[in-house]
């Protein structure tokens, strides 16, 4: 039996299950403060003989296993979880090996084994939602250099009519400043959800958005790029992306076509705990 993790800003998903992404059971806790919700989660493993745990969590985070603070929340917005031990304290709990990576890159890697990008060996997976945040297979190999991707506070060019200062406590406007759930609630004083009929807010989302995957593309250049999170309910928002991203690429590279290369996750919301079980497996294997 693998446990699973997927820390998310708002809510964590706890979950058991196998490597083929079967799911034994599932449940959610809100995300408070550590003292509060890591007791919670322990009590729900605690029922199961885990054999590893997977975690998927939102960041950023340390995934250097030669750091000293491996394994810990580090300069997050959400000041109760800055540099919180994860790792640290599941160990504590349940001595089993740890699989410890972002939420993004656990949602890419269920997406890549079971999901809309089955078969390929790279995709980028994207979440939109309270914040901006990003997963990235190459060649196969979740995406890793001095730390993982934070692809979300990339800086795009303003729209013109957008005098929106940006809601990202670090850089004011960036992609998740801008483009987040936070900012359009803040720039248009209502969630998205009660703003479905409003038009140019979609189109200014997707010319957000678009800028950044043509800068995605360029870089990376990804067999398939998955958009998920909240915002991305709203399918509007698809649609302003195939509009925009054609000009801003303006031909200079060949596209395969939008509506089949930029898509939704095919594991719908399981993508993030699926990936976090494959995470749980892969740690699993590497004692062996």
């Amino acid at each position: 039996m693998l446990g699973a993790i997927e820390a998310g800003g708002t809510k964590f998903v706890c979950a058991v299950g196998d490597e083929k992404g079967n799911i034994v059971e599932r449940i959610q806790i809100p995300t408070t403060v550590p003292e509060d919700t890591i007791p919670k989660v322990i009590d729900f493993f605690k029922r199961y003989p885990l054999k590893a745990i997977g975690i998927g969590s939102f960041g950023p985070i340390d995934v250097n296993s030669e750091s000293p603070t491996y394994g810990s929340i580090t300069s997050t917005p959400k000041t109760g979880w800055r540099g919180f031990p994860f790792v640290q304290t599941l160990k504590a709990a349940f001595p089993v090996p740890i699989g410890f990576n972002t939420d993004v890159n656990a949602a890419a890697l269920g997406e890549a084994t079971f999901g809309a990008a089955k078969g390929l060996d790279s995709c980028l997976y994207i979440t939109v939602g309270t914040g901006i945040g990003a997963g990235a297979i190459i060649q196969g190999k979740l995406l890793q250099g001095l730390s993982h991707p934070e692809m979300g506070h990339i800086l795009v060019k303003r729209h013109e009519k957008d005098a929106y200062h940006g809601k990202c406590p670090y850089h004011n406007d960036c992609l998740e400043g801008l483009a987040a759930g936070p900012a359009i609630e803040e720039r248009w004083g209502d969630k998205g959800v009660n703003l479905i009929d409003r038009e140019e807010i979609w189109d200014l989302e997707g010319y957000y958005l678009a800028q950044a995957l043509m800068q995605y593309i360029l870089i990376l250049s990804p067999k398939k790029i998955i958009l998920g999170g909240g915002v991305m309910n709203q399918k509007q928002v698809f649609t302003s992306i195939y509009k925009y991203l054609p000009k801003f690429i303006s031909d200079y590279v060949v596209l395969p076509e939008l509506v089949d290369y930029i898509v939704s996750p095919g594991l719908e919301d399981r993508a993030g705990i699926i990936g976090s079980l494959l995470l749980a497996h892969r740690a699993l294997e590497d004692t062996i």
